[in-house]
């Protein structure tokens, strides 16, 4: 089997720099600082560095598809749009400062 779920990385110049298999299906991602924010058809919110494509944190499940991802200016919370309509705003940082 196949798998047909990646993330692949290029310089600006076009260099492929690496890639990672994944076992969800993206379903929006955005680029923050040094970080990619994903959000996944299986319900997965996952964080990755930008530069190794490893996992920051372990994901976090939201149990229902997530439709979008948006991260505030000051990179303090994460939005994530659910199938449902619900909104769930994750806060970013030690969780003394959550």
């Amino acid at each position: 089997v196949q798998d047909k779920n990646a993330l692949h990385l290029y310089s600006v110049n076009g260099k492929y720099l690496g890639s990672e298999t994944l076992k969800e299906e993206v379903s929006d991602m955005c680029v923050t600082g040094e970080y990619i924010v994903m959000g996944s058809l299986q319900g997965f919110l996952s964080i990755r560095d930008l530069y190794s494509l490893s996992l920051s944190i372990s994901p976090l499940a939201m149990r229902l598809p997530i439709h979008c991802i948006s991260v505030t200016k000051e990179y303090s919370h994460i939005l994530v749009g659910l199938e449902d309509g619900k909104l769930i705003i994750v806060g970013v940082g030690k969780p003394a400062e959550v």
